[in-house]
């Protein structure tokens, strides 16, 4: 995948939705009163919980790691390094010791939601702004922004295709857009009740959808005909 140049798109009519397949759940995790951001290491599953960083096994839900992090909001991994948002900073974080390496601001200045890992970018939602930042991991710096017409929550990369997630009164959504443009090609809704708070792929089947307050994490169909 090429990286977009830096430029702000405009929104663009909502595509055609289907109604998302959950094929699993996991938690409520103990002492988890709100799921922020998700993301996923290859092997386990990262979920913020507030004050915790936990990693569970998400092939039986057992619980492998936690690491005492602030980590209220989105949640990314580089292959080596985990970020965190917290507030209104970004920490990089070791995930073999849980030590903070490195903080960058956040875009949002506390009012970011999703994070994700691309090309060398870290990618931010912005909730209520209804934005996603391309920004520059080393200094904060947005060298891209994106609008949406709902409120974002998480963010994810698979295979060139950019996801996000959203969460409105009216409901909540998965979709799919077009990084170069903005126009949103597909939908996944959520049941009624139902909300994405953290978004991640594991790069093949599955998303992994956090549940904001219920203090879940839900697995998600990935739609086998967008794949390329």
């Amino acid at each position: 995948m090429n990286t977009p140049r830096a430029k702000t798109v405009e929104t663009y009519p909502q595509a055609p939705a289907r109604a998302a397949e959950i094929v699993r759940e996991y938690g409520p995790f103990a002492g988890a009163d709100n799921v922020g951001g998700v993301t996923h290491d290859g092997r386990r599953v990262w979920a913020a919980i507030g004050s915790r960083l936990v990693a569970f096994d998400p092939e039986n839900g057992q619980l492998a790691r936690t690491l005492d992090r602030a980590a209220d909001a989105g949640t990314a991994f580089d292959g080596t390094h985990l970020y965190q948002i917290a507030d209104a900073r970004i920490d990089k974080i070791d995930p073999a010791t849980g030590d903070v390496v490195a903080s960058i601001p956040a875009p949002g200045h506390g009012s970011d939601s999703g994070l994700a890992w691309a090309e060398g970018s870290l990618w931010v939602g912005q909730y209520r702004d209804r934005k996603i930042h391309q920004i520059d991991p080393a200094t904060g710096d947005i060298l891209r922004t994106i609008e949406s017409n709902r409120f974002v929550t998480g963010v994810t990369w698979v295979d060139g295709e950019l996801w996000h997630g959203t969460w409105d009164d009216d409901g909540s959504d998965i979709r799919h857009i077009d990084p170069e443009n903005g126009a949103v090609l597909e939908r996944l809704e959520m049941p009624s009740g139902v909300g994405v708070s953290g978004l991640e792929s594991d790069g093949a089947d599955l998303f992994y959808c956090g549940g904001g307050p219920c203090g879940k994490v839900r697995a998600v169909r990935r739609p086998k005909h967008d794949r390329s």
